[in-house]
């Protein structure tokens, strides 16, 4: 079958199927679950109207249920046993990471992570987006600082390699060491300091991100209470940080969070860039380093970092509610 009239026929079941669904579902329930009554016919209506809505719902809480809580339940469940899956071990496996050198390194790890680069990623695209603004070239300024977004995780960590590269000749920084007349390093072996260095690779990327939701957030600000503090003999600084800010904090928490998700699941650039070795591991880097070992502990750091991500998702979501209201 030629992937067009697949993709047609796919058109055209989904559609059709969705349709007949609730055509059918709404006759069932209309006609044989709750039919109508000579006597008090409102009490059938009224029972079916509380049902109507779950059956809208439906399809997706079965879809959400089979595709997402299915497989966190299974995961934490395989967790409880050994690789092959034979024997229960009960929470063995989080006693034995738990113990281990590596995932407390990598859980150190994931709290720099999440404690910097959200926060640089943010304040950076912040700043630019109120810089931009007042230039007349802002736009291009804009479309430079977000071309980032467009390439991979490991086509970014690749471009960093080499500037990072331990020669004079590739490496910006041992350029600029070496025009002082310093020896070169490679800065991705430096204890501690290198895990900053590929922190600065993500920041690089989610700043154009930051940017362009935080521009508009701006952009969205009265102008009434701008000019009313200009008036009032506020200063820049104290209109930006005094103003603006309050009044784009919801947008700026979303920013946040969403940004910290996506550390906590961060892999490609630790991977691309040292692998996990040097002392910079994370938690991803480190479940992929127990995947194909005779080892069910990758299973227990999968969820381990579900639970990390799950309290900020939520958090994320009531904020966003909340900007909207």
């Amino acid at each position: 079958m030629s992937p067009l009239l697949q993709g047609v026929l796919t058109i055209i079941i989904g559609v059709g199927g969705c349709v007949g669904y609730f055509f059918a579902s709404n006759l069932i329930l209309d006609k044989i679950i709750f039919p109508p009554q000579t006597v008090n016919p409102g009490k059938n209506i009224n029972r079916a109207n509380m049902v109507r809505p779950w059956l809208f719902l439906l399809p997706a809480l079965s879809a959400l249920s089979l595709y997402l809580l299915y497989p966190v339940v299974g995961s934490f469940y395989r967790s409880l046993f050994n690789r092959s899956g034979e024997e229960f071990i009960g929470f063995g496996n989080y006693r034995t990471m738990f113990a281990d050198d590596g995932f407390q390194t990598a859980l150190l790890n994931n709290f720099l992570w999440v404690l910097f680069v959200p926060a640089a990623a943010t304040f950076l695209g912040l700043l630019v987006a109120q810089l931009t603004d007042r230039l007349a070239w802002g736009n291009i300024a804009k479309s430079i600082i977000f071309m980032p977004m467009a390439i991979s995780f490991v086509g970014a960590s690749l471009i960093w390699k080499f500037v990072y590269a331990n020669n004079p000749d590739i490496g910006l920084i041992n350029a600029i060491r070496d025009s002082f007349g310093a020896a070169p390093l490679d800065p991705l072996q430096l204890p501690f300091w290198n895990n900053f260095f590929l922190m600065f690779i993500l920041v690089w990327i989610q700043t154009g991100f930051a940017m362009v939701i935080l521009s508009a957030a701006l952009r969205g600000i009265p102008e009434e209470t701008v000019e009313a503090a200009i008036i009032d003999g506020a200063n820049p600084f104290q209109v930006f940080f005094r103003i603006k800010v309050p009044q784009i904090m919801g947008t700026i928490v979303v920013v946040w969070t969403t940004i910290t998700i996506l550390v906590l699941k961060v892999f490609d650039i630790v991977y691309t860039m040292t692998g996990g070795n040097f002392g910079t591991e994370i938690l991803p880097s480190y479940m992929m380093a127990y995947m194909f070992r005779d080892d069910g502990r990758a299973t227990a750091v999968a969820f381990v970092i579900m639970i990390i991500v799950l309290p900020v998702m939520i958090w994320n979501i009531r904020q966003a509610r909340a900007e909207m209201r």
